[in-house]
């Protein structure tokens, strides 16, 4: 049976991903950097994302 990466529990909250991520898109992604950072921030988040969904149920 294929085993999932496991993906280490987010260490901020979902409205601290969420302002960042929102400053990063605001300031309109000008650099490679900066969407590299976007792409980090977001894979971050999803995790958070699930990570509330877990607790909650």
């Amino acid at each position: 049976m294929p085993t999932r990466p496991t993906e280490p529990e987010p260490a901020r909250s979902l409205a601290e991903l969420n302002a960042e991520i929102r400053a990063l898109v605001d300031s309109g992604l000008p650099s490679p950097e900066a969407r590299r950072e976007y792409e980090r921030l977001l894979v971050e988040w999803s995790a958070a994302v699930r990570a509330d969904g877990t607790e909650a149920a």
